[in-house]
């Protein structure tokens, strides 16, 4: 499953305007204000929905990036069921308001105080607004994405999603933000939806001026009065704590004056009239003191209105209280009530900074002895004994050797080698993941250190649940549809393949269905397609699949020659053959002759064929998720003899290819195996041993190039040209292919020692069914040789002698 650009390009774009959008919150006027409330800009459905928008955007971004990660996939596909209704919504009562009656959501701009001429006055009221390209990312831009997500770039949902968790995250998602809004309204007083004006809560204390008039202004509530008695306290405790020489130095005369000062600064009086300043309040109505009150010190939030020319003054003190922080910054000069403020503000921002300092250093502390210690080989002995007693220091133990070995000049320990930690990391990695010590390293060797790690954690994980179309029966798109109206969630595998289809869910059995039973599809791994792809069969060839069983590939390829030529389908063990028949017969294949004979006797029995196909018996190494016994029961001993018949197989395919062919003469080596063992070492063992066979091109879009060296070996350089495939890559099991084009021979040479290369074993899913001339190191297997041979005549039908008591110990 490869990387998706364009899409990956869209959801970046849309990212990057939903932010914009975000961060210009904070050029509005009333950016400052919101932040002070409870919620601040996040009590909104507007910032909420963008927020939701941004986060499906980006994880759409990480699947496209990292498209073999389903379970990102999954989690954008619910949130995308909540994020866009919520920014349809969003964006359709705006737009409808901004459109129809913008005055219900724009605040009017304050009228000017310069006397215009009366035709150059304006016939309407004017709003103010915000930016058009800020209102565009706030307000248009995440239901656009969000849309177009949905119907373009996202496959189809099922009928149960739409039905049923859609609504269900629906509501789930309207009862939170209910219960959020209800809570933030009841701490500022108010539902605020900016621009749109507060809707109250409580009622407003009415503010009357001095000389009698009443008028709506400036509104400010019993929060911000709070932060006036705040303020006022700080300032108090800023004059305690400054220099005491400036106190000192004033006479009783100056400290009466300034104490005046500070009184006048922080409390309302009536004797003040119209001078009031930022800090003071005006007189209640009369009557209110006993109603207006009460609320007031019960601790509600209540709303007090004070007249426009107080609402003028405010602004005028806040100004000249910002201004003092510029205008103030020598602390030793004399103490004014213009100051005041500004010197606690300081004193506040300093002891800000030095806390931040201290954090900083905290952070940024060296650590005062190492964290990991690499056990030694009696640790790691005793740890064999008793298992593992402790997964996460396991785990810790492995992310601290990758890490060293990574940066091994840097981060290792004085004294210790870098084997010394890779023998820890294989050894931890047989305990934690289930193997062998031989075959963790034997698997740990092929990959850097960080890969290996990768390899390892993506063979604990199912590969993808896939099937091929029968286009013998059905086209892709009829089966698709069929498959979807039954409730199963698929979409095509890739572009390497167009009868691949990939199976996220489904609400009947993939195996059982209608079109399954009628031979329109093969439950089939997608690697099982790689080795036909590279083959190629044309219609009317003669083509020979050495090791055919189930028929995956055998019915592939009858498909692709559209039921023309022949093929015949062999596999040494007869009892796979009654599955193989099965599925030919069900799929509609009749070019097929299924047979049964030991691979090594072609082309002796068979041959001339213009094209082979060998996908050869293997460890099973690609194929750990779904058979975990090959972590513990594979040793040396078994891939010493795999890799001995795969030899004598690959030479008896090349042998029986007509190298005459017109269209054909090729052969497809292929295993389910990532060891060098099996693949790049018996297919150059083919290219030394029959000359006329030269490795080509497979024709696969994707891969991993062979090897063409592995520690200390080398290999002919064409092995480039062979492919792999990895869990961890490519998201399917681990594959090897290699395609052969066999020439004529030069000169026709057969030595004794090709033919005693033709003798070897027979090795099937049941075990090791004959031994012939084969010569072991260990005298004790002659006697394992001779029993084995005893048991297949007797298979045969053969009288074989009885064993006598030598016999049966031995063989015991």
């Amino acid at each position: 499953m490869s990387i998706k650009p364009v899409p990956a390009v869209l959801h970046a774009a849309s990212m990057s305007i939903m932010a914009y959008g975000f961060v210009s919150l904070g050029t509005i006027a009333s950016d400052e204000w919101i932040r002070e409330q409870t919620g601040g800009h996040w009590q909104f459905l507007t910032i909420i929905g963008l927020a939701a928008a941004w986060v499906t955007m980006a994880l759409s971004l990480l699947g496209d990036l990292f498209p073999y990660f389903q379970s990102i996939n999954g989690i954008k596909r619910s949130l995308l069921m909540v994020s866009l209704p919520v920014s349809i919504i969003v964006s359709g009562i705006y737009w409808t308001l901004m459109l129809a009656f913008p005055h219900l959501i724009l605040p009017p701009v304050e009228a000017s105080s310069e006397p215009v001429e009366p035709s150059s006055a304006p016939e309407a009221p004017q709003f103010y607004r915000i930016p058009l390209t800020m209102d565009l990312a706030l307000h248009l831009a995440p239901s656009i994405s969000l849309i177009f997500d949905f119907f373009v770039l996202e496959r189809k949902y099922s009928a149960k999603q739409l039905k049923t968790q859609a609504p269900l995250l629906a509501t789930l998602a309207a009862i939170s933000y209910a219960t959020w809004a209800e809570y933030c309204a009841s701490k500022n007083g108010a539902y605020d939806s900016t621009p749109i004006k507060p809707v109250k809560r409580a009622k407003q204390v009415e503010v009357k001026k001095l000389n009698g008039t009443a008028k709506p202004g400036l509104k400010v509530k019993k929060a911000d009065k709070k932060v006036v008695k705040k303020r006022k306290v700080k300032t108090k405790g800023a004059l305690a704590e400054d220099d005491e020489e400036d106190w000192e130095d004033m006479d009783d005369e100056e400290e009466a004056d300034l104490r005046a000062l500070t009184k006048h600064q922080f409390e309302a009086s009536d004797e003040e009239g119209e001078a009031t300043h930022s800090g003071g309040l005006s007189d209640l109505e009369e009557g209110s003191e006993d109603e207006d009150d009460e609320p007031l010190r019960d601790g509600n939030v209540q709303e007090l209105q004070f007249s426009d020319d107080s609402a003028d003054e405010l602004e005028v003190g806040e100004n000249e209280e910002e201004g003092s922080d510029a205008d103030s910054d020598d602390s030793d000069g004399p103490i004014t009530a213009k100051n005041i403020e500004a010197r606690s503000r300081r004193l506040e921002r300093r002891a800000a900074e030095d806390a931040e300092l201290e954090r900083a250093e905290a952070n940024y502390a060296e650590p005062t002895e190492a964290f990991f210690k690499l056990p030694t080989a009696e640790e790691r002995e005793k740890e064999k004994v008793s298992g593992i007693s402790d997964v996460q220091e396991v785990q810790m133990r492995m992310a601290e050797c990758v890490k060293v070995l990574n940066d091994f000049k840097d981060l290792a320990a004085e004294g210790r080698s870098r084997s010394e930690y890779t023998e820890q990391l294989i050894s931890d990695i047989a305990s934690y993941y289930g193997y062998n010590e031989f075959l963790a390293e034997k698997l740990f060797e092929l990959f850097s250190v960080s890969e290996a790690i990768e390899f390892f954690e993506a063979n604990e994980v199912p590969r993808p649940v896939t099937i091929r179309t029968n286009t013998l029966r059905a086209r892709r798109r009829d089966l698709a549809q069929a498959l979807i109206n039954r409730g199963v969630n698929l979409e095509p595998i890739g572009k390497w393949t167009n009868v691949g289809l990939q199976v996220f869910e489904s609400s009947v059995p993939i195996g059982a269905t209608p079109e399954y039973l009628a031979g329109h599809y093969m439950l089939q791994a997608a690697s099982s397609f790689l080795p036909v792809i590279a083959l190629a069969p044309q219609p009317n060839e003669r083509v020979l699949d050495m090791a055919s069983a189930p028929g995956g590939k055998t019915t592939h390829m009858s498909a692709l020659m559209q039921n023309t030529g022949l093929i015949f389908a062999n596999d040494a063990n007869k009892a796979r053959t009654k599955s193989l028949c099965a599925n030919v017969h069900r799929l509609g294949c009749k070019n097929v002759v299924v047979c049964s004979y030991d691979g090594r006797e072609f082309p002796k029995v068979l041959g001339g064929f213009d094209r082979v196909l060998l996908d050869a018996p293997c460890s099973g190494t690609g194929v750990i998720s779904k058979d975990a016994s090959v972590k513990t029961n594979k040793t040396e001993r078994d891939f010493t003899l795999l890799s001995h018949l795969q030899k004598q197989l690959i030479l008896c395919a090349i042998d029986s290819i007509d190298a005459s062919s017109k269209t054909g003469g090729y052969i497809v080596y292929s295993t389910c195996s990532v060891t060098v063992d099996e693949n790049e070492a018996v297919v150059d063992y083919a290219l030394r041993k029959r000359p006329n066979a030269k490795l080509v091109d497979t024709g696969l879009e994707f891969g991993v190039p062979g090897f063409t060296k592995f520690r200390g070996k080398k290999f002919n350089e064409k092995l480039s040209l062979t492919r792999r495939f990895y869990p961890h890559v490519h998201n399917m099991d681990g594959f090897y292919v290699a395609k052969f084009k066999i020439e004529k021979k030069q000169k026709k040479q057969e030595s004794k020692e090709e033919t005693s290369e033709m003798e070897g074993v027979v090795l099937t899913e049941e075990g090791l069914t004959k031994d012939a001339e084969l010569t072991f190191d260990d005298a004790q297997d002659e006697t394992y040789i001779t029993e084995s041979k005893r048991r297949h005549r007797k298979k045969l039908g053969y009288r074989v002698k009885p064993r006598n008591q030598a016999q049966v110990a031995a063989a015991g």
